[in-house]
């Protein structure tokens, strides 16, 4: 044979010459001759070349099949014997088939599985797998039970009642349930085999009640299990297991109950139970409704009562009610009857004189008018609502019990409702830091409406004093004496009044300067915020941007009750806070005196106050209100914001200002002070920032 080639070139067939000796010539063939025949050889016939030429390609055809094939194993996951189709040139070999690369569709079928196809990709690995795992066909499963007409739950949903024929389930392993009234519940797995495999399950439920026997006495008692009636069944009861209240009853006894644990299929006997006869049932009512009842001397109730008695006994049954006389009955009652009886009591009068003022006010007794003005009436001797009411007035309310054989008086005069409304309120009150805040109701008093300001020909009048006219009809509290400094270091504990010359602003009862109108204001909220009181102040980052004037918290008082707690005494209205002299003849309030020369410059000449600078508070005589140093002692900031008031503006009801502004009103005198314009009461100053002589005292609304 030929060898390989060293450059591996395809191996070539040729004709095949036997090997000589080296060195002798080579035997050359001689043409064979077919004995007795000088005749030339026939050709060969051409199907034979045909035949030969076809079987030659066949050969090569299955040497390149088998060369390029790839190895392909088909594993079918399933019971049974499978039919695997490919719809290609696919040669099997068990398991395995040789195919070559390209896409086909295998369809696989096996019995009790749907059939499977898909398309697959052969690929030029020499040896693939492919998984079939055909899905299985539903089960065929028949449920039945004993009894019938159970529910029958699968996976915890409801299929049906039994019996169920022939029901399509996928194959699997399932939760079976079965369950019954009376009957204990069933529950299984249900291995379902699919694949179209029928199978039946049968289920026997067991009984969920044991027969109960009851030994009672009248025979006829009927048995309740938990408040239902029960039929007896062949001597006994079949009651369900569980906790169950029993109760026996029977007409004209009285009910007798008790609780036992019922066992499925464990029989029970109860008795021997007698039932004790019924009482008699009255039912009572009484006019007036509301008497007490006493059976056979034994408080039983107020009527409207049902009342149970011993029957074939006689009772006896009392009622009283204040104000009513005595009333009673006897009565005797059969086993389990029921009776009703109803009494009307007497009442018993006494007499009440009403002294009503305004003679036109309405007289209500119990909700019911019964006149106008003074009159005597008869009433029972028991508690009455009393209410006299008239419009403009504050209805009044009261409770009077008449007293039989005894005259009673009542006298009501009616309030207006200004007088009614400042009558309750509270003439003072006192804040958490222990200042005292009185009373003033405007409305109340002889003048609210008022001019403020000053007439231009009084002397010392400034130009910002213009008068107008101001109504107040807001009752409020006003502190008695200005914030001192040890109340204001409560809040802001760094304060530091100073002093002057020596002179000491500082101590504890001094009044707290060098205050901002902020400053005050916030004090004000704080206040408000340490009683749980509404704040007035609208704040910002710590700074006032604006009020609340519905608000009830603490605040400073406003410009006009101001002036109007200082100036206003009865119809008087006041120039100087110690009177219409000029100056003051005695040491009434603490102003630029003689001793205040070296620090002020300036001084009221031959008046001596005895301080050098601000006072304790409260160091003079108050005011016709009981309010301190409202003319001296220091200036005091108000609510305001500084403006000019025009003179021909109508009257301006509670007046506030707006809701900011650059520049606050300052008003009163002070210990720097000396000047006729500023001692008087009409006096206006203004500024934002803090003076060692200006200071502040607390106001609120009273509602």
């Amino acid at each position: 044979m030929n060898q390989p080639s060293s450059n591996n070139e395809p191996i070539v067939a040729s004709g095949f010459t036997p090997a000589q000796p080296s060195g002798e010539a080579p035997i050359a063939p001689s043409t064979f001759q077919p004995l007795g025949s000088d005749q030339p050889s026939k050709p060969k016939l051409p199907w034979t070349w045909l035949a030969l030429a076809l079987l030659a390609a066949l050969v090569l055809a299955v040497l390149w099949f088998l060369l390029s094939a790839r190895s392909l194993e088909i594993a079918v996951n399933a019971e049974g014997d499978a039919t695997v189709d490919i719809q290609g040139l696919a040669i099997p070999m068990g398991q395995r088939y040789l195919i070559r690369p390209g896409s086909y569709t295998v369809n696989v079928l096996v019995a009790g599985y749907e059939p499977w196809q898909q398309s697959v990709l052969v690929t030029d690995a020499d040896s693939q797998r492919l998984d079939v795992s055909p899905a299985i066909l539903p089960g065929v499963v028949t449920l039945t039970s004993e009894p019938e007409g159970a529910a029958v739950y699968l996976d915890k949903e409801l299929l049906g009642q039994t019996p169920l024929a022939r029901q399509s389930l996928d194959a699997g392993e399932r939760s079976l349930t079965v369950t019954a009234p009376r009957y204990q519940s069933h529950e299984q797995v249900l291995m379902v085999t699919g694949r179209g495999v029928e199978q039946v399950v049968a289920v026997s439920l067991k009984p969920d009640w044991a027969d109960l026997t009851v030994e009672v006495e009248p025979e006829s008692a009927e048995l309740l299990v938990d408040g239902e009636p029960i039929a007896m069944s062949e001597g006994s009861y079949p009651v369900l297991s569980g906790t169950r209240e029993i109760t026996l009853t029977a007409p004209g006894f009285e009910p007798a109950s008790q609780t036992i644990e019922v066992r499925a299929g464990i029989a029970q006997t109860l008795g021997p139970i007698v039932l004790r006869p019924a009482d008699g049932v009255l039912a009572l009512t009484s006019t007036p409704a509301g008497a007490n009842v006493t059976v056979d001397g034994e408080f039983a109730g107020r009527t409207p009562l049902s009342v149970s008695l011993r029957p074939g006994e006689p009772h006896t049954i009392q009622l009283s009610k204040a104000g009513y006389r005595r009333g009673s009955l006897s009565i005797e009652l059969d086993q389990g009857a029921s009776a009703k009886r109803d009494v009307t009591l007497k009442p018993l009068l006494g007499i009440v004189e009403f002294n009503i003022s305004p003679a036109d006010a309405e007289l209500v007794i119990n909700g019911k008018v019964v006149g106008t003005g003074s009159q005597s009436l008869s009433l029972p001797a028991f508690e009455h609502r009393v209410e006299v009411r008239l419009d403009g007035y504050a209805s009044e309310r009261t409770r009077v019990t008449p007293r039989n054989g005894l005259e009673q008086v009542v006298s009501i005069a009616l309030l207006t409702e200004a007088e009614a409304r400042k009558a309750a309120l509270t003439p003072e009150v006192t804040s958490a830091l222990g200042q005292t805040l009185v009373l003033i109701d405007p409305v109340a008093e002889a003048i609210n409406e008022f001019e403020m300001g000053a007439s231009r020909r009084e002397p010392g009048r400034r130009a910002n004093e213009v008068q107008h006219t101001v109504r107040l009809e807001r009752a409020f509290y006003l502190a008695t004496t200005e914030t001192t400094n040890a109340q204001f270091r409560q809040f802001l504990a760094s304060h530091d009044s100073g002093q002057i010359e020596g002179n000491s602003l500082n101590r504890e009862h001094q009044p707290a300067v060098g205050i901002s109108w902020q400053q005050a204001a916030r004090f004000c909220n704080w206040l408000s915020e340490k009683e749980g009181l509404p704040l007035f102040y609208r704040e910002n980052q710590g700074i006032v941007v604006g009020y609340n004037p519905s608000s009830t918290g603490y605040r400073l008082p406003t410009e006009a009750e101001w002036s109007y707690a200082a100036r206003i005494d009865g119809e008087r209205i006041k120039r100087f806070g110690w009177g219409d002299d000029f100056p003051p003849a005695k040491p009434v309030v603490n102003v630029a005196d003689n001793t205040s020369a070296l620090v002020t410059g300036r001084i009221l000449n031959g008046y001596a106050d005895g301080h050098i600078v601000a006072a304790p508070v409260g160091s003079f005589p108050a005011n016709h209100r009981g309010l301190y140093d409202m003319d001296g002692n220091v200036a005091e900031w108000v609510h305001d914001v500084y403006a000019i008031p025009s003179a021909n503006a109508e009257v301006s009801v509670e007046p506030m200002g707006p809701q900011g502004g650059d520049n606050y009103t300052v008003r009163g005198a002070s210990w720097a002070l000396s000047r006729l314009s500023e001692l008087r009461l009409t006096y206006r100053d203004y500024g934002a920032a803090g003076r060692d002589d200006l200071g502040f005292r607390i106001a609120r609304y009273a509602e």
